[in-house]
């Protein structure tokens, strides 16, 4: 008998498809969206694994207790932070999909970054007002420190971006080691080295408890004064009073913010308690690094292949830890 995968969430056909192809012989999909009260109770108690986008809004009260038989729940996203992942039975492996959207997240980083070092907004905003500085300097990149505080698919697919324009790439990750190529790597027992040697700091961490805040005034003043800091991860890993009074005190320090403290998806509604985008050394896009043509697609493909080596009896990648799940 054929496995079956029950999918949480609606798809429109074509990615449907997408995910009945990937899934290939090995199981068959089951669409929870298609089905009355009683079919959906029997699809999750007879699911060998679930694709789930957010099982707190997909879920029906009460329907996360009948998941039983799965080895996995399979989130489509990177980051499930704002999940009630407590609500899922605590026997069975939850994997979020780590570096889904790496690639074109890794590009709006390198964005930021090279809009910050060449001061080009700055500059653009200047010309409007009949200013021609060309002769105020800029940065080059080559030669300098890029530091990536979480070194999963984003932070690797930063590097090798980085690298390509000649920076030293120092990394940081929970083993404090990694088979891709670093100058440096360590564990966040390092985290003030790597703060101390950035000319550049991406944080691609997931949030957890362990992460929440990590980033305060004591942190910021460790890094360079005119050190470029990016965030493609979520704002509550940097605390927001500390960097904005940071930004204030060091013209020369920038801030990439693609990730903010308070979010439509996450929590409801955009907003800031800082006037961040009032500062020159800001540079802010609303957490769309991920949003490009095709990415539904290879995400879905990426989380199927999640799924497929634990109907396999393969080790998923991505499980979540105890700590992780304490949301």
């Amino acid at each position: 008998m054929t496995d079956t995968v029950a999918v949480t969430f609606d798809l429109r056909a074509p990615h449907r498809a997408v995910v009945a192809e990937a899934l290939g012989d090995m199981a068959w999909p089951v669409w929870l969206s298609d089905l009355d009260d009683a079919g959906r109770v029997s699809a999750l108690r007879e699911a060998a694994a679930l694709l789930a986008r957010d099982t707190g809004k997909d879920l029906r009260p009460h329907e996360a207790g009948q998941i039983r038989s799965a080895r996995l729940v399979q989130f489509i996203t990177a980051g499930i932070d704002f999940v009630p992942l407590h609500a899922l039975p605590a026997g069975i492996a939850v994997a979020g999909n780590g570096g889904a959207y790496a690639e074109p997240m890794a590009e709006h980083g390198l964005a930021m970054v090279l809009a910050a070092s060449k001061r080009l907004l700055t500059e653009h905003a200047a010309l409007g007002r009949g200013e021609f500085n060309q002769f105020t300097r800029n940065r080059t990149l080559a030669g300098q420190v890029c530091g990536i505080l979480g070194f999963g698919g984003i932070g690797v697919a930063t590097a090798r971006l980085m690298r390509a324009l000649g920076m030293e790439i120092h990394a940081i990750n929970r083993r404090g080691q990694s088979d891709e190529a670093t100058d440096w790597i360590g564990s966040l027992a390092d985290l003030d080295l790597l703060l101390r040697a950035a000319d550049v700091l991406v944080i691609s961490t997931p949030l957890t408890p362990a992460t929440k805040d990590l980033i305060g005034a004591r942190e910021l003043g460790l890094m360079k004064p005119g050190a470029i800091l990016v965030n493609l991860a979520r704002g509550e890993i940097v605390q927001q009073a500390a960097l904005f009074a940071h930004l204030q005190a060091h013209p020369a320090f920038w801030a990439c913010i693609d990730a903010w403290w308070t979010e439509p998806v996450r929590h409801g509604e955009f907003r800031m308690d800082h006037p961040f985008m009032s500062l020159p050394n800001v540079i802010g896009s609303p957490h769309n690094s991920a949003s490009v043509p095709g990415m539904t697609e290879i995400a879905l493909r990426r989380a199927v292949a999640n799924i497929r080596r634990a109907l396999a009896g393969e080790t998923p990648r991505f499980v979540l830890t105890p700590e992780q799940r304490m949301s």
